[in-house]
């Protein structure tokens, strides 16, 4: 092990991130807090406002990702539709399978200059969750509680608020609606074949109403799908422990986009499209996992240094005072007062790992844990 890779995996440099994370993370939420007085004057100020503030906080992790781990993701697409990515409305429809998943989403939009506007469906008990959820809260995130009767007017009525939204976005979709593991796959083709669909060997089965109504309320403001499918080489498995410990991961990254116009709107012809498309992902894994390489032009959009500038200035701003604070901890010569400041810190490291692990899981898709109490009730 190299000295920079020891020096990535120590307990110190952990710490410094979470505590960067943890302090930024609570004044930016009460900045986001006041910007409140805006909102009944200037609602589209709000609006840019919280973005920008929202980046200050997402674009944290991203940089873990990008410049600390320095992993690395390259997109096989269409050269035509390139140009267009970032310049343009989407909601990309990601795969499931590992646990930075949603980073990688994240990092993504960060590639393409639209991650402080971009959106997720995520489950409503992430609004009270500080930092991430609250920062989720004051962008406009679509929250849901996973049972449709309830979801179906407060999602639709959320969507239809994000018509008029000011800035590019794209909105990040797991239609898996949780990770994929055997057994929940398992059970997932047992709804397959109750339902006469198709096996799918690399996904479960799509959740179809939460990516109809997506659909549907955002027709004309969004011009296309990305679908998004995600591989890391080598079997990597790749995780938000291995990405703090500076670990370097390489993805391939497939994405196609459609025109929202050849989505259906009628939703069971919606949801037969979403199935159609799960099938070609599946096909698209299968070549994956015998050829190593996904179909189209490899291309690597350029790392943005804004997430490490951003990052450099919260460490700036809030390191010089941390440890003056546990200098003057370490002269006062109590091993107690050092020792529970050591212990705080760690459960803080710990809570921030088991905070972005909670916002992992539940964000995505609507009413996504697939088990057998839900097999009844599948989409």
């Amino acid at each position: 092990m190299d000295l920079i890779a020891l020096l990535k995996s120590q307990f110190l440099c952990h710490l410094i991130f979470c505590y960067v994370f943890i302090a930024s993370g609570l004044i930016i939420n009460t900045l986001q807090l006041f910007t409140l007085l805006l909102w009944p004057i200037n609602k589209q100020l709000f609006r840019k406002i919280n973005c920008r503030l929202s980046y200050c906080i997402s674009s944290q992790l991203v940089m873990l990702l990008e410049w600390w781990s320095g992993s690395e993701c390259i997109i096989h697409t269409d050269p035509r539709a390139y140009p267009k990515y970032g310049k343009e409305n989407a909601i990309v429809v990601l795969n499931h399978k590992f646990e930075i998943d949603f980073l990688c989403g994240w990092s993504l939009a960060e590639r393409f200059g639209v991650l402080g506007g971009s959106k997720v469906l995520a489950k409503k008990e992430l609004a009270y969750v500080p930092i991430i959820g609250w920062m989720w809260y004051f962008t406009e995130m679509v929250f849901c509680t996973r049972k449709w009767e309830q979801d179906r007017k407060t999602v639709s009525e959320s969507l239809l608020h994000l018509r008029d939204y000011p800035e590019k976005y794209f909105f990040l979709i797991h239609c898996e609606g949780t990770r994929f593991t055997e057994k929940k796959h398992q059970i997932s083709m047992q709804v397959a074949q109750a339902k006469g669909l198709p096996s799918l060997k690399h996904h479960l089965l799509p959740r179809t109403k939460g990516f109809a109504i997506t659909v549907r309320s955002l027709r004309n403001v969004v011009s296309a799908v990305y679908d998004c499918t995600l591989n890391f080489r080598n079997n990597e498995n790749p995780t938000l422990l291995g990405v703090l410990n500076g670990k370097k991961y390489h993805a391939d990254l497939y994405v196609r986009r459609i025109p929202l116009g050849e989505v259906p709107e009628d939703e069971d012809r919606c949801a037969a499209w979403l199935h159609k498309l799960y099938q070609e992902k599946d096909a698209l894994q299968e070549e994956y996992s015998r050829t190593g390489t996904f179909p189209g032009t490899p291309m690597v959009p350029p790392r943005r240094p804004w997430t490490l500038v951003n990052w450099l200035f919260w460490a700036s701003l809030l390191l010089y005072p941390f440890f003056r604070f546990l200098v003057n901890v370490v002269r006062s010569g109590s091993s107690l007062t050092l020792a529970s400041f050591v212990l705080v810190f760690f459960m803080a490291s710990m809570g921030v790992r088991w905070m972005i692990g909670v916002t992992e899981i539940d964000k995505g898709s609507a009413y996504g844990n697939m088990d057998s109490k839900q097999k009844k009730h599948s989409d």
